[in-house]
C-alpha cells in the first residue's frame, strides 16, 4: 500500500506518492487546489493508499503560518470525505526552499525553476521522502 503526500496551497497542490513497498517517494502531479478532493477520490479508487501526509505550515518559531487556516479548512473537508483514511500532519518548514535548491542542483534553467507547480510537486516529494527516512530509521 502506498503513502500519499499533499503540499496544499491556496492555488496549487503538489502531490507525491510512494511505491507499493513504501521505499521511494516520487512526484505524482500538481493540481488546482479546488480540485483536490475529486482528484483524491479518483486516485483512492484506483490505488491502495495506507495513509495521507499533509504539510503543516509553521513559522520558524513553531507558530502556525498565515496559510494554516487554508490547510485546516482542507483537512476538515478531507476528513468529511475520507473518514477512514489516516491523515498525518508533517512539518513542512523547509520543503519549498529544499525543492528550489533541488531544482538548482539538478541543473534546471532559471525559466524551469520559476515553474511553481513543479516546486509544489517537489515539495510534496521531499515531505514524503523525509517521512519515509524517519519511519525507516525508527
Amino acid at each position: 500500500m502506498r503513502i500519499l503526500a499533499i503540499d496544499y496551497g491556496q492555488k496549487r497542490t503538489g502531490i507525491a506518492v510512494t511505491d507499493e513497498m513504501q521505499i521511494i517517494a516520487s512526484g505524482l502531479t500538481t493540481i488546482e487546489s479546488g480540485t483536490a478532493i475529486d482528484f483524491l477520490r479518483n486516485y483512492f479508487a484506483k490505488e491502495k493508499v495506507e495513509k495521507v501526509l499533509i504539510g503543516e505550515p509553521k513559522q520558524m518559531n513553531g507558530q502556525p503560518s498565515e496559510s494554516a487556516p487554508i490547510i485546516e479548512a482542507f483537512i476538515v473537508k478531507f476528513k468529511e470525505q475520507f473518514p477512514d483514511m489516516p491523515l498525518v500532519q508533517v512539518d513542512e518548514r523547509f520543503t519549498s526552499k529544499m525543492a528550489f535548491q533541488t531544482m538548482i542542483d539538478s541543473g534546471l534553467k532559471k525559466k524551469q525553476r520559476q515553474n511553481k507547480a513543479l516546486i509544489d510537486e517537489i515539495s510534496a516529494t521531499i515531505l514524503l521522502q523525509d517521512y519515509l527516512s524517519r519511519k525507516n530509521f525508527l
